[in-house]
Parts: structure tokens; C-alpha cells; sequence
């Protein structure tokens, strides 16, 4: 109930602000464990894709968010603490653990926020998570977040946001020999980050 609440009061918000285009919906399946794998260019992200997602969300977030007094007692709710100096296997472990038992899962596979706004190279993390899990993962392309709360920014900003959800990628055969190789893992990162570029190009420009 506080997930719906909370996604429903973040919509209003940004629908306030700006607005908020959401496309692809139907690409998300609605049941079995699937990543969605975003690009991340602001701090809202985690909050817009979370309001928008037709499914209750589990989120890869930074450590440092638990920390923070009242915001913590969420987050633990629906998160799993990241180190992003270090990703510890137990993290890997739980974030598998939750796709293969069906949940959805948010991870932004660059690692940290673009403080530019261009997309950063995906770490291998993504790539390991859908080698180990065999989860479709969602390729999803954030636009305008950015522009409601840039870098440095302490207050909305008015903007309109966009969010693309493309169609899912299965990572089968051939690759399945090489899951446990980190230059495999490091492929699927890749493919990752070179969907959501090619979804970039095609909707940034009118951000529809």
C-alpha cells in the first residue's frame, strides 16, 4: 500500500512539474523475474521509474542511501544496498536470488549518475546479474530527468520527463558456455548500453 501510494503522489508531482510521458509499458512482463536496465542522469530516476513500472520494484542502490534517517526505513524495503567501490557477492547473490524468484529488478548498469547527461560505459555487474539469473532484461532510456533536477540542483526544476521501456533481450546459447566469463559478463553490459543508445537516438531528439 505505501508503494502505491508513494508511486502514485511521485506521478502527480512530476505530472505538476512538467509532465510525464511514459512509452513501452507493454514490454515490461507482468510475471517471472526481469531486470530493468536504465541509463541514470539524475537522482530521480530511481523514483520516476519506480512510480511508473506497472510492478512492484526491487532497486540496486548505493549503501549510502540506508544511512540517511527516516529515507532509510523505505529504502530497506525495496532495496538492495550496492558498494560501488567494491560490489560484495552477497549483493549478486540476493539481487539473483530475487530475479529467479520473479521480482523485478532496477539496476542502472553505468554505475553512477551522468553528471553530463551522456551515457557512461555499463559495468560488468549487469552483465553478471542476467548471466546468473537468465532474466530478460528491459533496456529502458530516461529523458529529461535531468532537466528537473540537475546536478547540484536543491529544488524541482520544471521539466518534462520521458521514460522508454524497450522490448526485452534474452541472453541465451551461445553465450551460455561463457557466463562465468568476465569478458562474456562484460559483453552483455555492452549490448546493454548499445540498445539504450540506439533508444536514445531515436527518441531524444522529440523526447516522444
Amino acid at each position: 500500500i505505501l508503494y502505491k501510494i508513494a508511486a502514485f503522489l511521485i506521478k502527480l508531482i512530476l505530472g505538476i512539474n512538467g509532465g510525464i510521458t511514459v512509452i513501452g509499458k507493454e514490454n515490461i512482463p507482468m510475471k517471472g523475474g526481469v531486470l530493468i536496465a536504465a541509463n541514470h542522469i539524475s537522482y530521480l530516476d530511481p523514483l520516476i521509474i519506480g512510480a511508473v513500472m506497472p510492478r512492484i520494484t526491487t532497486f540496486m542502490a548505493r549503501k549510502g542511501l540506508f544511512e540517511i534517517p527516516l529515507l532509510n526505513l523505505f529504502i530497506k524495503q525495496v532495496s538492495i544496498p550496492v558498494d560501488r567501490q567494491r560490489t560484495r557477492p552477497s549483493t549478486i547473490k540476493e539481487a539473483v536470488k530475487r530475479l529467479r524468484g520473479g521480482k523485478a529488478v532496477v539496476l542502472f548498469p553505468e554505475g553512477r549518475r551522468s553528471e553530463t547527461g551522456e551515457l557512461l560505459e555499463g559495468k560488468r555487474g549487469a552483465g553478471m546479474l542476467v548471466s546468473l539469473s537468465k532474466a530478460p532484461v528491459v533496456p529502458t532510456l530516461l529523458i529529461g530527468s535531468d532537466n528537473a533536477l540537475p546536478v547540484d540542483a536543491r529544488w524541482l526544476k520544471r521539466a518534462r520527463i520521458t521514460v522508454v521501456f524497450g522490448k526485452p533481450i534474452y541472453y541465451t546459447s551461445p553465450l551460455e558456455d561463457k557466463f562465468q566469463d568476465a569478458v562474456a559478463h562484460e559483453d552483455i553490459s555492452k549490448k546493454i548500453m548499445t540498445t539504450i543508445s540506439e533508444m536514445r537516438g531515436r527518441y531524444a531528439n522529440n523526447g516522444s
